[in-house]
């Protein structure tokens, strides 16, 4: 009885969850619906292994936290980092979206899990929390100047 009250508010919850995502989106303005595309531009460039399409959703002189609290700006190192990933092939799903706008800086807040497989081909399960700055660019685009996808460490 109580297997089958947990099964069904997994399922309750879910359903709610998948509703609330579908109306947070719903009610984003233009420029959230915006630099949520970016994140997702970016993540299908990161299932593709497409190392160009993961950079150009970055300035410059941006900076990610591959580890926590480590950042790397270093563009031959953030390459590098990149492509070491895809050698894991993971699979990102985010549980939803927060975006606030202030001006020409974007925050971009995301519950993530990570499906993928270790060189041995064990499988790999992470999850975790993405916070993002992003700027609008000249031409009304978005790109990320830093991206922390271990946002969730301090939480205890």
């Amino acid at each position: 009885m109580i297997k089958a009250l947990k099964v069904s508010f997994l399922i309750y919850l879910s359903i709610n969850t998948a509703m609330a995502d579908n109306q947070e989106e719903q009610n984003m303005s233009h420029e959230q619906s915006t630099v949520i595309s970016t994140i997702q531009t970016m993540t299908r460039a990161f299932h593709n292994s497409d190392i160009a399409g993961v950079l150009a959703s970055y300035e410059k002189n941006a900076a990610v936290m591959f580890e926590p609290a480590k950042q790397v700006s270093d563009p031959a190192q953030f390459k590098k980092n990149f492509e070491g990933f895809f050698q894991l092939n993971p699979k990102f799903d985010y549980s939803g979206h927060e975006v606030y706008i202030a001006n020409d800086l974007a925050l971009h807040i995301a519950p993530w899990t990570m499906q993928g497989n270790a060189p041995d081909g064990s499988e790999i399960a992470q999850s975790g929390l993405s916070i993002a700055v992003l700027r609008k660019q000249a031409d009304g685009s978005w790109l990320m100047v830093l991206d922390n996808p271990h946002g969730q460490r301090l939480i205890k």
